[in-house]
């Protein structure tokens, strides 16, 4: 292949070394040119059908534009040349379509304003974009929960401040996972409803050019392309694709968030969990011990990008009168990669927990590492009833304070102690200070997680 004959794809949505990366074929599809002109022209045809139907134009007009309509007669260079005169594209389209439509062509775009018809594909496109997330989000949350019951009861260091703090379970900490997960469920079925509907409204919003017919155009449009009906024009009322296009930013956001525990918790001093192994994937040019975690490097990545995009379109929900200036074009970039990125991002997480290496022998190690520190607090409060709760944590301090200092175990120190062993013999010190026998409720929040995800 010549140079000359390369895409001229310049990000990394498109990008012929990064695009799968960073997206799937499935949502760029979505969000195509082909498909989003695809839609100017279905909202037409529906547009045309729909005032058939209320008698605002002929029937057999509507049938003619149906027929004719067709994406595979557009010119697409000089729809892109009219494009760059009009700055909008639907009027460039609207001559086109005319002109395949005879005198079929005079009852175009009748009634409707540009906005309404791009307004109307977008819906169109993030309905369907949806659909896509929610089917990831659905196979994400079958891989967590799999996973959490797999490890229910594997134990491993708890952290806080990247410093052990208390044992918990890898699948308490998968579960916690998954609930993120269930609430981004739910929120995407709650959200549909103010997101997949219908603009159509005129110029300046009130229908004004339809007469008294207004209102039963928009409810037949709506009908015709299965969208919700709003209860006002949404011209310059954004709420609805910023919604959206936040929500993926949650999304991302938490998949940021398995990423960051997956490497950190991949890196050689902790040694904990690793990404599927495939031949070369993670190799270093230089170093050739490396495994890096490219599938939570690009899950991070994503996540910051779509949150960038979410503060763009909350600037962009700041307009202008019946009809901004400028911020409505700023959705033109956001919407289709941020939806763009999350399918990437998702596609990578069940990548990833998919396959997930777990080393339940090295996390048992690391649980050790603290030689039994990591639960005083179970000591002290196995000590309290006894002692008095302050006793037993000065105590406690005390023998933590030899640990670290002389060496040796935390149970070592504390059955050299007196105030200790005229309460506890040595098998009792040494089940105290086992880490494996404080996990809580770690186990059980594994079940209750578990069930609670399977009503969704």
């Amino acid at each position: 292949m010549t140079k000359s004959a390369f895409p001229m794809a310049s990000t990394v949505v498109d990008s012929i070394l990064f695009r799968d990366a960073f997206g799937t074929a499935k949502m760029r599809a979505v969000f195509s040119d082909h498909a989003l002109i695809q839609r100017y022209i279905d909202v037409e045809v529906a547009l045309a059908k729909a005032e058939a139907r209320v008698g605002v134009i002929p029937a057999d007009a509507a049938e003619v534009i149906a027929r004719e309509s067709t994406i595979e007669r557009i010119d697409f260079d000089h729809m892109r040349e009219e494009t760059d005169i009009v700055g909008y594209p639907i009027l460039p389209l609207v001559h086109q379509l005319v002109e395949m439509c005879g005198d079929a062509g005079r009852y175009v775009h009748w009634g409707a304003t540009t906005q309404d018809i791009m307004d109307t594909a977008v819906a169109l496109q993030v309905r369907d974009a949806l659909d896509s997330i929610e089917d990831d989000i659905r196979e994400l949350r079958a891989i967590l929960t799999d996973l959490a019951k797999k490890h229910r009861d594997t134990p491993m260091a708890g952290r806080t401040h990247l410093q052990q703090a208390l044992p918990v379970t890898f699948g308490y900490k998968v579960a916690i996972w998954l609930a993120m997960f269930d609430r981004h469920q739910e929120r995407m079925a709650q959200m549909r409803e103010r997101v997949a509907v219908v603009e159509f409204a005129g110029a300046a919003g009130t229908l004004a050019s339809l007469g008294d017919k207004g209102f039963e155009v928009q409810k037949a449009l709506a009908e015709e392309l299965k969208l919700g009906l709003p209860a006002t024009t949404w011209h310059v009322a954004r709420d609805g694709f910023a919604e959206a296009v936040n929500l993926l930013a949650l999304v991302t956001g938490s998949l940021g968030k398995i990423a960051l525990d997956i490497m950190i918790m991949a890196s050689t001093e902790f040694a904990e969990v690793y990404e599927p192994f495939v031949k070369g994937r993670g190799a270093s040019s230089t170093m050739p011990q490396k495994r890096n975690p490219i599938s939570s490097e690009l899950m991070l990545a994503a996540a910051k990008a779509v949150r960038q995009h979410a503060g763009l379109m909350i600037d962009a929900m700041i307009q202008d009168f019946e009809r901004a200036t400028g911020p409505w074009h700023a959705e033109w970039i956001a919407i289709p990669e941020s939806f763009i990125l999350t399918a990437g991002a998702l596609h990578q997480a069940k990548f990833a927990l998919g396959g997930l290496i777990v080393d339940e022998a090295r996390m048992k190690h690391n649980l050790g590492i603290s030689k039994g520190l990591i639960v005083a607090e179970a000591v002290m409060m196995g000590m309290a009833p006894h002692t008095g709760r302050q006793q037993a944590h000065d105590i406690v301090y005390d023998a933590c304070r030899t640990a670290n200092e002389h060496g040796g175990t935390l149970a070592e120190a504390l059955a050299a102690l007196p105030e200790v062993t005229k309460h506890f013999d040595r098998a009792a010190i040494d089940r105290m200070t086992d880490p494996a026998n404080y996990l809580g409720l770690a186990p059980q929040m594994v079940d209750r997680a578990i069930a609670l995800s399977s009503e969704i």
